[in-house]
C-alpha cells in the first residue's frame, strides 16, 4: 500500500505603490489638478489624481497601456495593449486583459460608464491593498519593481500619460 502526502505551500505577496506621475500634454486640453501617492501610515498607502477636462464632451478615447517590470530599467512585461476605451466601457468582454486592469481602479474612479465624458476624471483614495488583491489572488504576479504606463489619447492625439510604479514582495 503506498501513501500519498500533498505538499501544500502557501504563498503571500505584497503589493504597495511606490510613485505616480501625471503629464498633462496638452494643457488645453486636460491638466492633473492632484496627482499623489499618500502613506498614511507604514501599511496603508493610495493614490489619488483629478484630471480637469476643458473640451467636453470626449467621445473617442483610446488607451495604451504597458505593463513593464524592473530588470536593469523597465522592460516590457506581458502586456503592451492600446484600445478603444469607450467600446471596452460599454463592451466589457470585447478585451478581457483591458478589463482586468481597469478592475484594478474602477470601484475608486468615476470613470465607470462609456461615452462620452462631461466631467473631470477622478481616482479617488484607491488603496494599495484593493490592488494587491488583484495581482496576488486573482492573476499571481512574480515579486519585482512594476512600472504601469498608461497614455490617454483623445480624438487620436495623445493627451496624457500616468504611469504608477510599485513593488510587489
Amino acid at each position: 500500500m503506498s501513501v500519498k502526502y500533498k505538499l501544500l505551500i502557501i504563498s503571500t505577496s505584497d503589493f504597495e505603490f511606490t510613485n505616480i506621475k501625471c503629464t498633462s500634454l496638452d494643457k488645453e486640453f486636460d491638466d492633473f489638478e492632484y496627482c499623489h501617492l499618500k502613506s498614511v501610515n507604514r501599511t496603508f498607502k493610495y493614490i489619488s489624481l483629478k484630471v480637469r477636462m476643458y473640451k467636453i464632451p470626449v467621445t473617442r478615447v483610446k488607451v495604451n497601456f504597458a505593463l513593464l517590470k524592473k530588470f536593469n530599467g523597465y522592460k516590457p512585461f506581458l502586456y503592451n495593449i492600446t484600445t478603444d476605451a469607450c467600446r471596452v466601457l460599454k463592451y466589457p468582454k470585447s478585451n478581457p486583459v483591458f478589463g482586468f486592469f481597469h478592475s484594478l481602479f474602477a470601484h475608486h474612479s468615476n470613470m465607470n460608464h462609456s461615452c462620452p465624458y462631461n466631467h473631470d476624471i477622478i481616482v479617488d483614495k484607491l488603496p494599495a491593498d484593493f490592488v494587491n488583491t488583484k495581482f496576488t489572488k486573482i492573476l499571481p504576479f512574480p515579486v519585482g519593481d512594476y512600472l504601469f504606463d498608461s497614455k490617454w489619447i483623445v480624438n487620436d492625439i495623445n493627451r496624457a500619460d500616468v504611469q504608477v510604479y510599485g513593488t510587489l514582495s
